[in-house]
């Protein structure tokens, strides 16, 4: 069985929309496109560096049409981002020219790679497939960089639909710019209390 790792650029209201540029995605008027970019520093970079080790993808076909046009001429910015599988849910994707990318049509299918054998899959933004893999239990660890600011209005990481789960804090690190960058692992059920009981 394969893990799920999400990694996701968030503000503290949980905003990920376009952190990387303004014409990421201006979808539904956003208007803080590249909202991560004042807090770029050397902890970040490091810790970025990590994190783009190459590994297979699991994308939503939005942030997969944004990458599709840009990492195919840029992949010295991110060495092996053409060779790793790109899985890909649509329904209405069926191929591209990017190489090593296999669309899938439900959620059928990514149970299906979940439990194949392989390395772990990242997903990287991909705001409505995060969330379907949240009300569907399919979430093994999560990335958070937790920038500190707050945005309003955008596409958010969390919606109403994640199931009740616990996470344990396996790592973390603060920037000198104030990003929280944590590592969260799945630790089974939430447990409930009566605080000073």
């Amino acid at each position: 069985m394969r893990k799920i790792i999400i990694l996701s650029f968030i503000t503290l209201d949980g905003v990920m929309q376009a952190p990387g540029g303004p014409e990421e995605d201006p979808s539904g008027g956003f208007k803080y496109g590249g909202w991560v970019a004042p807090y770029g520093d050397e902890v970040d970079g490091n810790v970025m560096q990590k994190l783009m080790k190459p590994s297979d993808l699991l994308l939503g076909r939005k942030t997969f049409e944004i990458w599709a046009d840009y990492w195919p001429e840029h992949a010295d910015k991110w060495q092996g981002i053409n060779d790793v599988t790109k899985y890909v849910l649509s329904a209405t994707m069926e191929n591209s020219d990017w190489k090593n990318s296999v669309f899938l049509k439900n959620l059928s299918d990514i149970e299906n790679l979940k439990n194949s054998k392989g390395s772990d899959i990242k997903v990287w933004g991909s705001s409505k497939l995060v969330q379907l893999l949240m009300k569907n239990d399919l979430v093994d660890e999560l990335w958070l960089l937790i920038y500190p600011l707050t945005l309003g209005k955008g596409k958010k990481l969390f919606d109403d639909g994640a199931i009740p789960t616990a996470f344990t804090l396996a790592e973390s690190i603060v920037t000198p710019t104030g990003v929280l960058i944590a590592n969260y692992k799945r630790a089974g059920m939430v447990k409930t209390g009566t605080v000073g009981a």
